[in-house]
């Protein structure tokens, strides 16, 4: 087992790092540790966390903007902007009790780092977007700086939308400064029950291209839908397909009575107030409904939402697996039985017959070591990638490997 160090501050880690530079000895890179299931398996001397290196040091209300170090809790963070009635809008989901991690023990900086987006992404946009600017230490142990305080138009790479989803395996992120949102007044969540797949994934984007301002649609097909918490919804034994709308509660009251007239020949839906709606909607956080076991492997699959079914049915052509659709289809989780290849040659063939990229989420380590976990990249996007790699992280000591092999 690896050594695990903590730094406190952005130079102790430069400092940390030096030794192993010297050594050319590769490093993991990890926050609390709570997705370190997730991606191929790597070999290192050690470990470097940043969860010593937390704090919220600059937050402005009025001006809707945080800044925090990189292992802050994003319990502490989100519990903060609650004070205050806000919210980071992306809803950032937590796949650590998924893959086999710890629950709710994620960092700031592990959102970024992960670009990790819940359901409320169809309208805000995902975690990258709401990143403002960071602070970072490189693989070369250099300390940098890009972005600011305010959104603005860039010229060459943005910095921030680069770091961000690139797993640690470019730089460590020290720092964090954000835009949050005014949580909503009052929630309100149509379900309609026992639709088929199709039919399901057919009124979800018939919602979205709707002037009501939807801010989360899924759909859960019968089994999974009986893994739900949500009491009100398990016990009807039937598929689930939701629709969130949020905002003042007149507003909210009159959108939720024009999306059921419009929508009525789905059916006529149960409505969820506030309370069962975030209890739903934060159950879907955490993917709760998708729990971790030993017997299952799971994917994560982003496709064209109208296209979610097809690449479902094309997969159940050559194994069982259990879905859960986000993004009005066009985000899959995927569990099928535990494999030597996880069903990743079946997988990669129905997303590329109907278009798509997938994840490898969850698997034993054997597996991840034997296939693709990340989408292989067409040859113009691996050269970008090694040229990012090159810059960013020259002797490729941070998470080597971690996301393909080569890099």
């Amino acid at each position: 087992m690896s050594d695990i160090l903590r730094a406190a501050t952005a130079w102790e880690l430069q400092s940390m790092l030096h030794p192993y530079i010297e050594r050319q000895q590769p490093v993991e890179i990890a926050g609390s540790g709570s997705k370190s299931k997730i991606g191929r398996p790597m070999q290192t001397a050690a470990t470097i966390s940043t969860s010593s290196m937390h704090g919220i040091w600059m937050y402005e209300p009025t001006e809707l903007v945080m800044s925090a170090h990189g292992g802050t809790p994003l319990a502490q963070i989100e519990a903060e902007l609650a004070s205050n009635n806000q919210m980071l809008a992306f809803e950032p989901i937590d796949l650590g009790p998924t893959s086999g991690g710890r629950r709710g023990t994620l960092t700031i900086g592990s959102v970024f780092a992960c670009n990790s987006s819940g359901s409320r992404r169809i309208m805000v946009g995902a975690a990258r977007d709401h990143l403002l600017g960071l602070e970072a230490v490189s693989g070369g142990a250099e300390l940098f700086r890009a972005g600011g305080r305010v959104m603005k138009n860039v010229t060459g790479y943005d910095l921030c939308r680069t770091l961000a989803g690139s797993w640690g395996t470019l730089a460590v992120l020290t720092e964090v400064t954000f835009k949050v949102l005014p949580a909503p007044e009052k929630t309100a969540t149509l379900i309609y029950l026992g639709l088929p797949d199709d039919i399901g994934n057919e009124l979800l984007c018939a919602a979205m291209r709707l002037p009501y301002e939807v801010s989360g649609t899924v759909h859960l097909p019968k089994n999974v839908a009986a893994r739900l918490e949500t009491a009100v919804l398990a016990e009807q034994g039937q598929s689930v397909t939701a629709l969130r709308i949020e905002n003042f509660e007149k507003s909210v009251d009159y959108r939720t009575n024009a999306l059921r007239n419009a929508l009525k020949v789905y059916g006529d839906p149960i409505i969820l107030g506030s309370t069962n709606s975030l209890e739903f909607w934060n159950e879907l956080r955490r993917l709760s409904v998708m729990p971790y076991s030993e017997d299952t492997c799971l994917w994560r699959i982003s496709t064209a939402p109208v296209m979610g079914p097809k690449v479902v049915a094309a997969i159940q052509r050559h194994m069982a697996a259990e879905v859960f659709y986000d993004w009005s289809g066009g985000l899959i989780w995927v569990e099928v039985p535990a494999s030597a290849d996880a069903g990743a040659s079946d997988i990669r063939r129905a997303v590329a017959v109907n278009g798509g990229y997938a994840t490898l989420i969850r698997a034993d380590s054997s597996v991840r070591a034997a296939v693709e976990v990340f989408q292989p990249q067409v040859p113009l996007a691996e050269r970008l990638m090694r040229g990012l790699k090159q810059t960013f992280d020259p002797y490729r000591l941070l998470n080597p490997g971690r996301m393909y092999a080569n890099l």
